[in-house]
């Protein structure tokens, strides 16, 4: 019996695998990125009614956090200054998966503007291990954008 177009189109090849995923931070790729998340979270207010609660938004918080294995000390050094001098520094990140098995090859990528971070790791290290940092951060949902989307 022949399969529909749509059961062959959507294989499990056809799953997006995080290998192919890059980050950009301030314009520069991240080669050395291991994984990535921004996430937007409803932030609501309880409302009563009659004898349920409901509830309303009244507000989006962004957030997120990337993990890089260290290779260089990017950024961290720049961004330690900058609020020892009692600046806030706020950078742009541009997420991009483009897994070249993807349904006619298509990609998303999302740029996420007005990023703070809200944590440096100056060092760390485990013996046996290869270095990798991470750096939480947070960001205005209203700065957030998709690029690109699968259809």
């Amino acid at each position: 019996m022949a399969r529909a177009a749509e059961d062959v189109k959507y294989r499990g090849r056809r799953r997006w695998a995080g290998s192919h995923g890059k980050l950009w931070w301030d314009g520069e790729l991240l080669f050395e990125i291991e994984s990535f998340e921004g996430k937007v979270t409803a932030d609501r207010e309880d409302v009563i009614i009659g004898n349920s609660k409901d509830s309303k938004i009244v507000s989006l918080t962004g957030s997120g956090t990337f993990t890089v294995k260290a290779v260089i000390n990017r950024n961290v050094k720049k961004y330690l200054e900058e609020w020892q001098a009692g600046h806030d520094p706020r950078a742009t990140l541009v997420g991009l998966i483009d897994d070249p098995d993807a349904v006619d090859g298509q990609k998303e990528r999302i740029s996420v503007d007005n990023v703070w971070f809200n944590e440096l790791t100056l060092m760390t290290f485990k013996k046996g291990e290869v270095v990798s940092k991470e750096f939480p951060f947070g960001f205005t949902p209203e700065d957030a954008e998709f690029i690109e989307d699968v259809e």
